[in-house]
C-alpha cells in the first residue's frame, strides 16, 4: 500500500512550488488499483449498511432523493475508514503544504452518479471553510475514471492568489455557495482534472473550480480529505455569509 503513495509523493518541493504557483497539482498513482477496489466496496457497503442509522446531515442526495451525491463527515461516522486511508506521506505532503501542524478537518465523497450527477457552481471552499491564513487544501482522488463527458473538476490556476472573492447563495444541495461573478474560463486558462482511478489532484482552498453535471452512463465517484494547518482560526465575516447563505 505504501509503495504507491510514496512514489507519487517523492519529489515534495516539486509539488509544494507547483501548487504554491497554481494552486492546484495532479498526483498520479496516489493509490494502487487494489486500493481503490478496497476503498470504493467499503464506501459502497457504508451507504447500504452503515448510512441509514446516519444523522440526516451525514449525505446529500440528488433532486429526486434517490441517489446519494455527497458522503459527509466520514471522519466521524466511519473513522475505521479514515484511519485505512490516512498514511505518513500524505500527512508529510498536508504538512508542507498547509505550513504547519495538519489537521484532517474532513472525509467525504463527490459521487456524481451517472446520469443524474448535478453540477457544481463556480466557488471557493473557504467560502465554506472561512479559515485564516487560508492555509487549507482537498485531496481529490478519482475512484472512477475521469471523463470530459462525466464531469471533471475544471480548475482556474493561480486564482488562489486573489483571496476569497464575492460570493451568493446558490440554491444547490451540497453548494450552497457561488461565485457573485463567476470568471470566463478558457481551455487555455483553465485545467481539466481528467483522471484514472488512484489518481488526485490536491487544490488550495482559494482556487476557484466547478463541474458540470454528468449525463454519461459512466460514474465519477472521488474521495475528498480536506486538511488545514493547526493554526488556522474561523474569519467571523466568512462565517456570517456562509450562515447566511445556508438560512
Amino acid at each position: 500500500m505504501m509503495e504507491s503513495t510514496q512514489s507519487c509523493l517523492g519529489d515534495l518541493e516539486t509539488i509544494a512550488a507547483e501548487y504554491e504557483r497554481h494552486g492546484v497539482v495532479r498526483l498520479p498513482g496516489l493509490l494502487s488499483p487494489d486500493e481503490v477496489r478496497e476503498f470504493r466496496a467499503e464506501l459502497e457497503r457504508y451507504q447500504l449498511e452503515d448510512l441509514p442509522s446516519r444523522p440526516a446531515d451525514a449525505c446529500t442526495w440528488e433532486p429526486g432523493g434517490k441517489v446519494v451525491r455527497n458522503l459527509w463527515r466520514l471522519e466521524q461516522h466511519h473513522p475505521a475508514f479514515c484511519r485505512r486511508l490516512v498514511r505518513p506521506a500524505i500527512t508529510t505532503l498536508a504538512a508542507r503544504l498547509t505550513r504547519g501542524e495538519p489537521v484532517l478537518a474532513a472525509v467525504e465523497t463527490f459521487n456524481k452518479p451517472a446520469r443524474v450527477g448535478t453540477a457544481v457552481p463556480f466557488h471557493q471552499d473557504n467560502a465554506y471553510f472561512c479559515q485564516a491564513p487560508p492555509d487549507m487544501l482537498t485531496l481529490w482522488i478519482a475512484l472512477d475514471p475521469v471523463t470530459e463527458a462525466n464531469g471533471p473538476v475544471i480548475y482556474l490556476p493561480g486564482s488562489h492568489q486573489a483571496g476569497v472573492l464575492p460570493t451568493r447563495p446558490s440554491g444547490v444541495s451540497g453548494n450552497s455557495m457561488v461565485l457573485a461573478d463567476p470568471p470566463v474560463m478558457s481551455d487555455r486558462s483553465s485545467l481539466v482534472g481528467l483522471l484514472e482511478p488512484g489518481d488526485a489532484l490536491v487544490h488550495h482552498c482559494q482556487t476557484i473550480h466547478r463541474s458540470d453535471p454528468n449525463r454519461s452512463g459512466q460514474p465519477r465517484k472521488a474521495l475528498l480529505m480536506v486538511y488545514r494547518g493547526a493554526h488556522t482560526q474561523t474569519d467571523p465575516v466568512l462565517k456570517a455569509a456562509y450562515d447566511a447563505a445556508r438560512s
